[in-house]
């Protein structure tokens, strides 16, 4: 029996993640809650502890919610729950994936939206994510702000590899590397000379590079250029929210953060969103998705494939949230969703 730990999170996190725990109780799926959020830092005055991300370490997936609370402005406890449990459990690849599931709900022109179908591996434990750096002379007209941005040939070239694996054995045909190596010469010279010698070694995969700033007009005018994109913590948090504002918004987009070989969390991309907390206009869809990539790596795959089928009828049958401009709330969207899985 595999073993899931539940972090709902602050704000919507705690009523999406819901939804996906009435799903797995329907299901008859165990799982364990632990209440890491801003309650919980205001009350300790610390996050996530060594010891408590020891008993972590021995479930096979976290299943998250979101973070953010209006009592700690400066994300305070980001740092020492989210943060720490990527870091700390190395979970290098972020896996985002960028799908259509409804043309109606696309910016795009149908014949352009209907090709979209991408997947962002983003690295996860460096770049300026680490936060290195800091301030001199706060608030004075000579103030100085440092943020590092910090690459490892390690952790460059276990990203490109994991991205090339994920190409074979998700049947892709295609990794893009996206940076900006002519502004940003010396962490993306690493990446690109990495990239290239790890390309040699998979010949039946296209292998090419993108500048950030092309790589965003070419998602918006021509997303099937692109198949598996491959790039820093960064240029993957703005890529994937560029993706989730093309296929219909963040309440659909889910994420994977792994290591290939070892416990996953498993997150919306969304955030915790306070000011609709308890009006029951939460999008659940995106908790759901992420359920469904949690499944399949707990060896649940009927039940992702009948997760994500499902996921597709509400919103082709308008059983969406007003964020879709449906008129179900949370709750009845969750509702739908199990009533299609028993």
């Amino acid at each position: 029996m595999k073993k899931i730990a539940v972090i709902p999170g602050d704000g919507i996190g705690k009523e999406v993640v819901a939804e996906g725990c009435k799903l797995m109780d329907a299901l008859g799926v165990s799982y364990q809650i632990f209440n890491y959020d801003a309650d919980y830092w205001l009350q300790h005055k610390q996050g996530i502890s060594d010891q408590q991300l020891e008993e972590l370490r021995t479930f096979d997936a976290i299943y998250f919610g979101a973070l953010g609370d209006p009592r700690l402005p400066k994300m305070e406890h980001g740092k020492d729950i989210l943060l720490k449990m990527r870091f700390d459990l190395d979970l290098f690849a972020n896996v985002r994936p960028i799908q259509l599931l409804d043309v109606n709900h696309s910016p795009l022109r149908p014949e352009i939206a209907n090709n979209i179908d991408i997947v962002i591996v983003r690295e996860n434990t460096e770049d300026l994510y680490r936060g290195l750096g800091g301030r001199f002379k706060a608030g004075q007209i000579d103030e100085v702000a440092i943020d590092e941005r910090i690459h490892t040939r390690a952790g460059v070239r276990r990203i490109v590899e994991y991205a090339f694996e994920y190409a074979v054995k998700n049947n892709r045909q295609k990794v893009t590397l996206v940076d900006k190596h002519n502004a940003i010469p010396n962490g993306g010279q690493l990446w690109l000379s990495v990239f290239d010698e790890i390309s040699k070694g998979y010949p039946n995969i296209v292998g090419e590079y993108q500048h950030v700033d092309v790589a965003c007009a070419i998602m918006v005018a021509q997303p099937e250029r692109f198949d598996v994109v491959v790039t820093s913590n960064l240029f993957g948090d703005i890529l994937s929210d560029l993706g989730a504002g093309l296929v219909g918004g963040l309440g659909l987009l889910s994420s994977a953060n792994v290591n290939g070989n070892g416990i996953g969390l498993f997150e919306p991309v969304h955030g915790s969103a306070p000011d609709i907390v308890g009006m029951e206009r939460a999008n659940p869809l995106a908790a759901f998705a992420t359920l469904a990539m949690l499944f399949k790596h707990v060896g649940l795959l009927d039940e992702c494939e009948q997760l994500l089928y499902a996921i597709k009828q509400s919103i082709s049958q308008d059983i969406t949230t007003p964020d879709l401009d449906g008129k179900h709330t949370t709750s009845q969207v969750g509702e739908y969703i199990i009533s299609r899985m028993l």
